[in-house]
């Protein structure tokens, strides 16, 4: 099998909040200096040290929103350029979980890598400020059917908001809202059934209408940046589609603040469009595990250090 007729049936997916860890990247930096390289370019545009923060800490400035993104686009992207040094081998399908939209826009060439450095941090800010602390959450309701969890939060909301946040994966879907609304749906999917009803470790509730009016502020900045057409098919978690122009790309980017990540649909999309292998490109295994529940018959590899890439370019290669 050719190079080029592997892209075909390759996508690239990229991890988003949840994923970062201090530490992250050692070996491969240690290794290759294009990550420290990656990091010293975010630095420099967000007037601090970002490789400092990933590789000593502490993990409670690291999981700091307006930290974590930077930090994780940073190493997505890091990984990627290791990638392409090693190899010519490009997936012809991209995606990202969340956040990690922002990497693979920067990896398939459609944002600067800069430009997306500023406008995840600013956006990390803006979801920060959106909600005061306490007030919203997020937790992760496992061993229900989508539909049951949708209309159990409609049920319960009382006029207050929570709703189905990301589809992750059969049986796991993570919902969001007003602190209150959301252990009151909590209560009432374990009264339905749910294996686990868990309060996820987060201080934005993402993807849910509290984020409306972040996602109007960061409009503004989406409508000065420079977007060009991306260079592989890149899937989008708010409609679950590809884009062929900027304006709706930038589109796609403010309704994912407060739409659902419709992650399951995506990777189903990617596999029945004839994609084989999933390739999780950057720190940790999160997107890994969910899509091997989507996908079981596609080929799942990590990404994140020397060894892994070795692994990935020798699996490609067949």
């Amino acid at each position: 099998m050719t190079t080029i007729e592997q892209s075909y049936n390759l996508a690239f997916v990229f991890p988003g909040q949840g994923s970062q860890a201090v530490g992250m990247l050692g070996t491969l930096a240690a290794a290759n200096p294009l990550v420290k390289q990656t990091f010293e370019q975010a630095s420099d545009t967000l007037g601090f040290d970002l490789w400092n923060l990933v590789a000593n800490g502490p993990d409670t400035d690291l999981n700091q929103t307006h930290n974590t993104q930077p930090a994780m686009l940073a190493a997505g992207v890091a990984v990627w350029r290791a990638w392409c040094e090693k190899t010519d081998i490009k997936p012809a399908w991209m995606a990202g979980h969340s956040l990690g939209e922002y990497t693979a826009l920067v990896c398939s060439g459609a944002l600067g890598y800069e430009d997306a450095i500023r406008l995840v941090a600013e956006r990390g800010r803006l979801m920060q400020e959106a909600v005061p602390a306490g007030e919203g959450a997020m937790a992760a309701i496992l061993g229900l059917e989508d539909h049951q969890v949708v209309n159990t939060c409609a049920e319960v909301a009382n006029g207050e908001i929570v709703a189905a946040a990301n589809f992750n994966a059969p049986g796991q879907v993570v919902i969001a809202g007003e602190t209150a609304a959301v252990e009151r749906a909590m209560e009432a999917l374990k009264a339905l059934g749910a294996k686990r009803a868990l309060k996820l470790p987060v201080s934005v509730p993402s993807h849910c209408a509290l984020m409306e009016a972040a996602s109007d502020k960061l409009n503004e900045m989406l409508q000065g940046l420079n977007v060009e057409m991306p260079n592989s098919t890149l899937i989008h978690n708010a409609d679950v589609k590809s884009h062929g122009s900027p304006e709706v790309i930038r589109y796609a980017l403010k309704e994912q603040l407060f739409k659902p990540v419709r992650w399951v649909e995506s990777v189903k999309f990617m596999h029945e469009q004839g994609v084989t292998a999933f390739v999780e490109c950057g720190p940790g295994k999160v997107l890994v595990g969910l899509n091997k529940r989507i996908a079981p018959d596609a080929a799942h590899y990590t990404l994140y250090d020397p060894e892994t890439i070795d692994n990935v370019v020798e699996q490609l290669r067949g």
